[in-house]
């Protein structure tokens, strides 16, 4: 019986919120930081955890709110917590001719199960996020029941995916909330994992959920519903984790596409589900990824995967990897392998995020601009150098593939100049020496990275390190972090 499945599936399930954990640590704005927000038009996150394209509109779920931009990412509009929109960092987001819907995550602490994630509850806005109307999480209590999904119905209704709460919706933009199982069972999410909602959507008169026990899809606005899992078909879903779910046409057939991962039955796997046929049958492809989120333009379908940005020419038979980001203009890599969010604007303009910040391409990833959100040293009474993240984990923290975590040590330059940054431990004996003599020019933002190795190519034990930025004709500034795995 799947009940039995319970325990493991909820470490996965911590495993999973964990990437907007960071995003709600992150969300803790600090006085300074909100002011200098407020004039900038820049990215205020690099956390980066869902990108939804609407009406040559671009907007970003973050670790700091909802950004918004309507010049292809050339500026943005950031709302948060200070504009009515809940406490934490953004886990869903929902838009559409008339309005968006904003769901929140961040943790609490708690004293029998320790850190918790907590759903923020919902924010919506009719006028582009210049006035938010926010709407408490529904359910007894928002303590492991955040929101992971919106969707916006045909009929008027707002439908949300919650992990305790279930799958709910609401015909008052969310002054009232009514429970929908999607199944004939009475809800209860202890007993039954097809009540643990992750994805949902609305598309062409159908509603689709993604459950821990499968996929369920209905046509009469929830009424009833037909479950398509593992185990019921002979062309099945890869598994039955459904975290994530997108509906395509093209030329006349709808592409259900899935993001399908194993429970506990051996002979499930993580992969992408895709059906062609109402889901009467799935293909899977893309066997040993974990799709957190996908994008589709005409024959095209992408894929954010946590090994990396995939595309496929064939509705997902064949897939293939993008290779390692890079912005040539900044001369900056993209630190992570693990993509949360894609999208597909104006002019095939690809936009891709995770934890390292957003990276976009208009010739289909043979250049990117990478954009990063984060306070800037040397101003609004900021220190001229800061590392992020800290803590600083080497092998998992901004990691590419199976390669090391990378920690960004952040500076600011007030005249051209050359830059040497060292590493210290704890009793001040160098460790590293991150680059010597590079030059920089005057009046800007830059960082060096450093992979957490010492002058032995060993990983450094954990504790707290010191560092200095030495920059010529102008001074030497020190800061320090942590160093935890």
């Amino acid at each position: 019986m799947k009940i039995n499945y319970s325990f493991k599936f909820i470490g996965w399930f911590l495993l999973l919120a964990a990437h907007v954990f960071a995003q709600s640590v992150e969300s803790r704005l600090t006085k300074a930081e909100i002011e200098f927000s407020r004039a900038q038009t820049g990215l205020r996150s690099n956390s980066v955890f869902d990108i939804v394209v609407h009406q040559n509109r671009i907007w970003l779920g973050t670790g700091k709110g909802v950004s918004m931009s309507e010049d292809s990412g050339q500026t943005w509009r950031t709302f948060t917590q200070e504009n009515g929109l809940g406490r934490g960092g953004v886990s869903a987001i929902a838009v559409n001719d008339t309005m968006i819907w904003v769901a929140t995550i961040f943790d609490s602490l708690t004293a029998d199960a320790g850190t918790l994630p907590t759903g923020g509850g919902l924010a919506w806005s009719k006028d582009l996020g210049e006035t938010w109307i926010w709407v408490q999480q529904p359910g007894p209590t928002p303590v492991q029941n955040n929101t992971f999904d919106i969707a916006l119905h045909d009929d008027g209704s707002v439908w949300i995916a919650t992990f305790g709460g279930g799958l709910q919706r609401s015909f008052d933009l969310g002054q009232s909330w009514e429970v929908v199982p999607p199944d004939k069972n009475v809800f209860d999410p202890l007993a039954f994992l097809n009540h643990r909602a992750f994805s949902v959507i609305s598309a062409n008169g159908a509603l689709w959920v993604g459950t821990a026990d499968g996929v369920n899809k209905s046509l009469d606005d929830g009424a009833t519903w037909t479950n398509f899992n593992h185990a019921n078909q002979a062309e099945a879903i890869s598994g039955d984790f459904v975290v994530a779910i997108k509906s395509h046409v093209w030329r006349g057939t709808e592409y259900l596409i899935a993001g399908t991962r194993d429970a506990d039955e051996e002979e499930e796997d993580r992969g992408v589900s895709i059906s062609e046929d109402g889901g009467l049958t799935w293909r899977v492809s893309l066997l040993g990824a974990f799709a957190h989120n996908f994008a589709a333009y005409d024959s095209m379908l992408f894929a954010a995967t946590d090994m990396g940005l995939y595309k496929s020419l064939d509705f997902g038979k064949t897939w293939a990897r993008y290779p390692d980001i890079y912005d040539a203009a900044k001369d900056a890599y993209y630190y992570s392998s693990d993509f949360f969010a894609v999208g597909i604007s104006a002019g095939n303009t690809l936009w891709a995020g995770g934890s390292d910040g957003l990276a976009s391409s208009n010739d289909d990833g043979q250049s990117w601009s990478i954009q990063r959100g984060s306070v800037q040293p040397g101003s609004n009474g900021e220190p001229r150098t800061y590392a992020y993240p800290s803590p600083f984990s080497p092998f998992r923290s901004n990691t590419i593939g199976d390669g090391d975590g990378h920690v960004r040590f952040q500076y600011n330059t007030v005249n051209t100049t050359n830059v040497t940054v060292r590493v210290y431990d704890f009793a001040m004996q160098l460790v590293a020496e991150v680059v010597n003599g590079k030059a920089r020019p005057a009046g800007g933002t830059y960082f060096e990275v450093w992979n957490g190795r010492n002058k032995r190519n060993e990983v450094v034990a954990n504790g707290v390190y010191f560092y200095s930025v030495q920059l010529d004709g102008d001074g030497t500034y020190w800061n320090k972090f942590m160093v935890i795995d």
